[in-house]
Order: C-alpha cells, then structure tokens, then sequence
C-alpha cells in the first residue's frame, strides 16, 4: 500500500507542477497582452480562475497527503503511545466522513447539475461541470489518504507514536 500510495503522490505532484506551469504561463500572456499590446486577452482570467480551483482542491488533498495542513495534528501534538493512534483516527476518519459526504456526494450532485443544465463558461466555452468534476476526484484523493493513514494507524504500535518533534528547516 505504501508503494501504491508514493506513485499516486507522485502522479498527483507532477499534475499540481503542470497545473502551476499553466497558470504561470497564462497570467504572463495576460500581463504581455494587457501592459504591451494594450489588448487584453479574453480568457486568461477565467482560465486563471479555473485553473485555481484545480490547484487549490487538489493542491488540499497533496497537502493533506504530506500532513502540511495546519491544524491535522493539533490534537495529537502533546498525546503519545495509545491515546494518539485513538485520536489519529478519529481525526482520519472524520475527514474521510467529510469527503465522502461533500466532495463526493455534495460534488458528484453538484457536477451532474451542472452538466444537466448544460452550463457552459463564457470565454472559453467550455462545460462548467468539468470545472467543478475537481471536487469529487479530490474527495477520492483525501479518502484514499484518510484510509491510508488509519491502516498506517492500525498496523503500527502504540509504542511507535512517539511524541510529535518539531523540525527547524535551515
């Protein structure tokens, strides 16, 4: 599972970096075009719009994934040995419940409306529901990870848990 985990992270790195490159690039047409050409591209703003809402969601699961979300082990900061694998997973497992029920169910509700209605976004002219289709396929994400993280949980020993080392970067 660890092995399986490490590629999907890696997958899911690599389309954040795509995903950067993309809104870099556009953001420097649209400066390029709007200050010297004094022509302002038509869909650079929206497709910065658009391209943030992919990074952000996914960007939340990759995050979530390296444990960079402030607030995840609040709870576990000062517990060791058995009482922090119990709140582990608890917190694990209300995340999972989170994203099951929003982003999957909420989202997949959302994107079927959405592509129902035949939305579509007015500069570039695309359907709106594969804007919004980020929001299930990051729930998927954090599921896995939630999962990932309470079999982890499980597997290790209470003994393991030690308590949580602050890291200076230099």
């Amino acid at each position: 599972m660890r092995k399986f985990t490490t590629r999907i992270s890696k997958f899911l790195g690599i389309v954040l970096m795509i995903l950067m490159a993309a809104m870099v690039l556009d953001v420097t047409w649209q400066v390029f075009t709007r200050f010297i050409m004094n022509r302002p591209s038509s869909f650079t703003e929206e497709l910065a719009g658009f391209l943030l809402i992919w990074i952000g969601l996914l960007g939340a699961s990759y995050a979530y994934y390296s444990r960079a979300h402030l607030g995840i082990d609040v709870l576990t900061y000062k517990l060791v040995g058995r009482k922090k694998q119990i709140v582990e997973i608890l917190v694990n497992s209300i995340v999972l419940l989170f994203a099951l029920f929003v982003m999957i169910i909420g989202g997949s509700n959302l994107v079927n409306m959405i592509f129902t209605l035949k939305q579509i976004s007015p500069a570039l002219g695309i359907e709106m529901g594969y804007i919004y289709l980020v929001i299930p396929i990051a729930g998927a994400f954090i599921i896995y990870y939630a999962i990932y993280f309470i079999v982890e949980t499980l597997r290790s020993k209470p003994e393991d848990t030690a308590e949580h080392k602050i890291v200076v970067v230099e």
